[in-house]
């Protein structure tokens, strides 16, 4: 009979749980190419407190695609650390969308409650406020017949 302990438990995406060794065989990697790629900021595994690297799921995905860019596609390290940082760039932006998005919706309700709370009669009476736009409107005095 096996314990709660015994249970496999899923490793967070961006746990820092492999060590070097066992990140680059993951990855299909020599261990110095992985420190080289460390250095060049190609992937930034976590440390811990006596200096050695500890990679995360992620990191040993991260690895495989900057293998797959180079190999396969041609691209030079200098070009895969480019696309390495505008797709972390567009990653951080979808995120604060969604947090946006959110917020939106959120206030939205708000606005919505705040409303219904209003008593019926006075509803009536309410006039929604619009900024004042940039329209230019001449006025010509009539002129006398």
């Amino acid at each position: 009979m096996s314990s709660p302990q015994d249970a496999v438990r899923p490793v967070a995406e961006d746990a820092p749980v492999f060590v070097i060794s066992v990140a680059a065989e993951l990855a299909g990697m020599h261990a110095q190419t992985l420190r080289q790629y460390d250095r060049l900021g190609l992937v930034r595994p976590g440390r811990t407190a006596g200096g050695g690297r500890r990679y995360s799921p992620r990191d040993v995905a991260l690895l495989r695609e900057v293998q797959r860019l180079s190999q396969e596609d041609g691209v030079n390290l200098a070009g895969i650390k480019r696309i390495i940082e505008l797709e972390s760039r567009v990653e951080a932006l979808q995120a604060r969308v969604h947090e946006l998005l959110e917020d939106l919706e959120r206030s939205e309700t708000r606005r919505i409650a705040a409303e219904s709370a209003v008593p019926a009669g006075y509803r009536r009476d309410l006039v929604p406020h619009r900024r004042p736009g940039s329209a230019l409107v001449v006025w010509r005095p009539r002129s006398e017949r």
